[in-house]
């Protein structure tokens, strides 16, 4: 199976605006709760430039010029990746500094999933007559990925490196002693994500075909299919004909 190049401009697309929503999300908690540091930063705004990461947008880009593989309804391209950080100063939140902190880690990811839920009840009501054209295929398509992007970013930012949500998150319910050993993983995070990803799978390819359908060597594949049964729960439709719009060359 090749690359479906018209699906991978859709996913960088849709991450580009995905990205700023995400951390838009978590200064607006922060905000909320008193803070003013990631507004005063700029982080409170949409901008791209705001919250882009080099190294979190080529993740995405890679993922997304992905050939299809061996793994039913695989489609080879899926999206996400990471942004810049938002630091929050957990001394200036009403709520007290570790329930500040877990909020805001949140916040980001909620609002994430909480968005390509809401596109994919925007898809229950888009007239089915548009399935009859090309043009309203690719509108279906697109809907159906930027709802994914969003929704795979929810389950990515679940994993426990840094720079990803699930890090803070984790962090922040550790106790001191054990947080202050957890915080040492930080340095290597971005490094651990691409090795899980990337060089992992690359390694066992490498090694044998055949070891590269162990889950572990997955894990994209898996996070997008967690997208596609959310989606397709939201428009009551099966999966397997969500992942066919999502697919579409």
């Amino acid at each position: 199976m090749g690359i479906n190049v018209v699906l991978a401009l859709m996913i960088i697309g849709s991450f580009l605006v995905a990205i700023p929503l995400h951390e838009s999300g978590h200064a607006l908690m922060a905000s909320m709760l008193g803070d003013r540091t990631p507004r005063e930063e700029g982080r409170l705004s949409l901008s791209l430039r705001s919250h882009i990461d080099p190294i979190g947008t080529l993740m995405c880009v890679l993922l997304a010029f992905q050939p299809g593989g061996g793994v039913p309804f695989q489609p080879g391209g899926v999206g996400f990746g990471w942004g810049k950080p938002v630091k929050a100063d957990p001394w200036k939140m009403r709520v007290g500094a570790n329930a500040g902190v877990l909020l805001v880690a949140w916040a980001g990811l909620i609002f994430s999933l909480l968005i390509g839920v809401l596109v994919s009840v925007l898809l229950r009501f888009v007239p089915i007559q548009m399935l009859d054209s090309p043009v309203g295929l690719h509108i279906i398509q697109l809907l159906i990925v930027f709802a994914s992007v969003n929704i795979c970013l929810a389950i990515f930012n679940l994993f426990p490196l840094y720079p990803l949500d699930g890090y803070q998150i984790v962090y922040t319910l550790l106790p001191s002693k054990q947080a202050v050993q957890f915080a040492k993983s930080a340095a290597y995070g971005p490094l651990i994500i691409l090795a899980l990803f990337f060089l992992l799978p690359f390694l066992a390819q490498l090694a044998s075909p055949g070891l590269t359908s162990f889950f572990l060597f997955q894990l994209p594949y898996y996070i997008w299919l967690g997208s596609m049964n959310i989606i397709a729960l939201v428009m009551e439709q099966i999966p397997e004909f969500v992942m066919i719009l999502y697919s579409l060359k």
